[in-house]
């Protein structure tokens, strides 16, 4: 018999319904503790470094053209990417469409995503989460044949996997940063500004997962509160789907391998769904609740407290003589290598965070002084305040934090990856390289008050001096807070794991020490883990403070607190400065629907290579499969033979019946452009000979699927050379080929003495707005090669295959 496949609704039913019994336990208790913490305030130091709300208002990251590969038809096409402030991946059809405010192909949320740069990445990891017991030899997809070798996969353990592809490795690294910065942001966390909702939903997934005996950091803790508990319900039922439909797959490995992702996908976005009703559910209930106790536990706070610590001291001494044991011989000879391996590889990342801001600055100060004038200084400080969010310039910052390496401790103390610790210590830098661009802001806007240039370069070089300073003490603190909250989230679930098995069955009988009108705030799992934690914390202050005095770090002691050294600073700290129109250098902040986001990252434009046609969806020939190893030969010969690129199709013998500028994308206004815009027209025209014979008689014009044939106009013009015949041939075939699928009137006509002049360049998708960075790939450097993107055909061949018949020396209009 075949076991029946899991119902997802089931299974997603049944683990809502365990997380919402501890969700509404730990709800009271989360809403106890952020009321018991604004009564009696916590000690937390003040930063010296002043903090933005919403630093990319009006802004976007980066837009540009790549190729996607679409699974449906199985082929390569140009879409326009944006990413817009919320760090969502849009991809439109074109650029037009996105100008136009059209609704994009898709959006793509980064959370749980991994960004991969090379194939064998790639297979890597599928070997590891698809089911099938072949193997893919390694340099080949199983999907796909890469449209070129510098190839981007957003690669995800439940969700449907993308592929993009780029034509230089220039791109490519410019994508990378990007897209990694955009998982970066998506994997951050909950917000923290909810001090009773955000606590309530981690503490009720920890608790959870240890109920299930899953001990340790958890990599899908990353996203939404649904996608969350979407991770948590696919942590179990992936399993089942795997051994159940995996063995049903049909076909060779790769169409199983496809297959399986693509029903992994579906079920995954229908447990979304389901996890988002039943969580906002959920949190309704909860807050409807909320009014009653917090009533409940004002009156009484004082009681409770007693209570809790009553109960505390009772737990402590039952387990204290084996929490010590536990604590002697298996944390703290390792806390001190923990902390180093810690230390390590962030302090790096934080000096390198200060070297960057030091190498603008000073960038900033000879620019000044050399172009002189407010309008040079509102330039430069309008690139540089958004300098944090500019993944290409923070990529060295965070690549010397990936170096971070546990290797030793992970089974030991039961962490899956260091990947955790990784972004929450890139989210850091990032939010203290911000803090630091901001502070510069402030202090050099209200030091300038008509000063000239020699004086507002002093001015600059002051406010550098104090931001520096401000920067090494906060990065300070930031760091040490880091180190502890890091080694509690490696050594306490390890002692649970080691204690709670122990005293399980101990823990009710502390029940009755707790008043009935108590007990939904103070919880005996909860204390428990308060006294573990309490144990534990003690010993990694020590380390810290012994790290500290060592100084090796840059690490400020706690003694050292700058009081008052800026006592106006804070006053300025909701006063965003917009450079460009109080100083000039660019246009100003608009308001209104019909504002244009200013780009943090300036669009891709190299030397040597035309630009991606307009609104382009030039198509690449996809793969149905991998061919096993006996097909494999035949793959490599059709491999050798010259594709075309999208390059050669600007740099082709052909001049368009019209040679002006491009017009910038607008609303149509006449009936006849209403009328081209549903049915594009297409002109392709075809000389004559001196005889008066058609020089394609043996050539066809291919008409694409839903094309006719509306007109035919003759046209009489002598070619005088047998090699212009020829090249016109050679010339058309190209221009036909290189045809879109009939967006928009494209007209060409042959002409083989008059080559194509260079393409305008003022209103392409390159050359779209950007007050943002000039990265390393603007910069003129030499030239590179593009990768073949496309394939030609004969048209006479494509022709006898749909229609079997010739059209001489005609000039087509095609009509959609």
């Amino acid at each position: 018999s075949i076991d029946p496949v899991p119902s997802h609704e089931a299974c997603t039913r049944q683990v809502m319904e365990e997380f919402g019994r501890v969700y509404k336990q730990q709800y009271a208790v989360a809403l106890f503790n952020s009321v018991r913490f604004e009564i009696e305030g916590g000690a937390s130091g003040q930063s010296q470094l002043l903090h933005r709300s919403d630093p990319l208002q009006d802004k976007s990251i980066f837009s540009g053209d790549l190729f996607q590969y679409l699974e449906e038809n199985k082929k390569w096409r140009n879409r326009f990417i944006y990413v817009a402030d919320s760090y969502n991946i849009s991809y439109y059809e074109n650029k037009l469409a996105h100008d136009r405010g059209l609704h994009p192909k898709g959006v793509i949320s980064c959370a749980g995503y991994k960004v991969l740069s090379s194939m064998q990445e790639y297979l890597e990891l599928l070997s590891h989460s698809l089911p099938g017991k072949g193997t893919v030899v390694a340099g080949d997809s199983p999907f796909l044949k890469c449209a070129s070798p510098f190839l981007l996969v957003l690669w995800h353990p439940y969700a449907r996997h993308h592929y993009f592809s780029v034509r230089t490795e220039k791109e490519q690294q410019k994508w990378l940063a990007v897209f990694q910065d955009c998982v970066r942001h998506a994997n951050s966390g909950l917000p923290e500004e909810n001090r009773v909702l955000t606590p309530t939903f981690t503490d009720s997934i920890r608790l959870y997962r240890q109920g299930k005996g899953h001990y340790g950091t958890w990599d899908m803790m990353c996203g939404d509160a649904a996608r969350i508990l979407a991770n948590l319900v696919m942590e179990s039922l992936y399993v089942e789907l795997r051994s159940l439909i995996g063995p049903r797959l049909k076909g060779k490995l790769p169409q199983r391998q496809r297959d399986w992702m693509l029903i992994s996908d579906a079920m995954y976005r229908q447990v979304i769904a389901h996890t988002q009703v039943q969580y906002e559910a959920l949190v309704q209930a909860a807050e409807v609740e909320r009014p009653s106790l917090d009533a409940a536990f004002r009156k009484d706070m004082d009681q409770i407290i007693a209570s809790k610590e009553q109960v505390y001291g009772r737990i402590r001494a039952m387990m204290h003589t084996r929490l010590e044991q536990v604590l002697r011989t298996s944390v703290q000879p390792y806390i001190t290598s923990m902390l180093e391996d810690l230390m390590e590889p962030v302090s790096r990342g934080f000096y390198e965070v200060r070297d960057v801001l030091f190498r603008e600055l000073v960038d900033l100060s000879k620019n000044t002084l050399n172009d002189g004038g407010a309008e040079a200084l509102g330039k430069h400080m309008e690139r540089l305040s958004m300098l944090a969010f500019h993944p290409v310039k923070m990529r060295s910052c965070y690549e010397k934090v990936e170096q971070l390496s546990l290797e030793g401790l992970q089974k030991r103390f039961d962490v899956s990856s260091p990947s955790v610790f990784t972004q929450r210590a890139q989210i850091l830098m990032r939010e203290q390289m911000d803090n630091a661009v901001y502070t510069f802001e402030q202090l050099l806007h209200q030091s300038l008050q008509g000063q000239s240039r020699e004086q507002v370069y002093k001015t600059v070089q002051c406010c550098q001096d104090r931001v520096l300073k401000k920067y090494d003490y906060d990065s300070s603190s930031v760091r040490k807070n880091f180190f502890k909250e890091a080694l509690l989230q490696l050594i306490v679930p390890y002692m649970l794991k080691q204690l709670y098995p122990a005293y399980a069955a101990d823990l009710p009988r502390f029940r009755e020490l707790i008043f009935e009108d108590f007990s939904r705030f103070i919880l005996v799992e909860n204390v428990f883990e308060e006294v573990i934690l309490h144990s534990v914390t003690k010993d990694i202050m020590t380390a810290v403070k012994e790290a500290a005095v060592q100084r090796r770090h840059n690490l400020y002691r706690d003694s050292m607190v700058l009081n008052n050294s800026d006592p106006n600073l804070n006053l300025l700290e909701e006063n965003p400065i917009d450079w460009a129109s109080q100083y000039g250098g660019g246009e100003g902040h608009t308001r209104g629907a019909n504002r244009k986001h200013k780009q943090i990252v300036s669009m891709i434009q190299l030397d040597g290579m035309g630009p991606v046609p307009y609104g382009s969806c030039m198509e690449v020939p996809g793969v149905e499969e991998i061919p096993e190893e006996s097909e494999r030969q035949l793959a490599e010969e059709l491999q050798e033979k010259p594709l075309a690129t999208a390059g050669d199709l600007h740099r082709q013998p052909l001049t368009p019946t019209q040679q002006t500028a491009p017009k910038s994308p607008g609303s149509p206004e006449s009936v006849e452009e209403i009328r081209q815009l549903i049915s594009p027209v297409r002109e392709v025209v075809v000389p004559l000979s001196e005889e008066g014979e058609s020089v394609l008689s043996r050539e066809m014009v291919p008409l694409e699927e839903g094309e006719q044939i509306k007109a035919i106009t003759s046209v009489k013009e002598v070619l005088v050379r047998n090699s212009a015949v020829a090249s016109a041939i050679q010339e058309l075939d190209t221009a036909v080929l290189g045809e879109d699928d009939g967006e928009g009137l494209v007209e060409y006509a042959v002409d083989s003495d008059v080559e194509l002049g260079q393409p305008f360049t003022g209103s392409g998708p390159q050359h779209h707005d950007d007050s943002g960075f000039q990265s390393p790939t603007n910069e003129h450097g030499e030239e590179e090669k593009p990768w073949p993107i496309a394939g030609s055909i004969s048209i006479q061949e494509e022709m006898n295959n749909v229609f079997g018949l010739e059209i001489e020396f005609s000039s087509f209009f095609f009509l959609h």
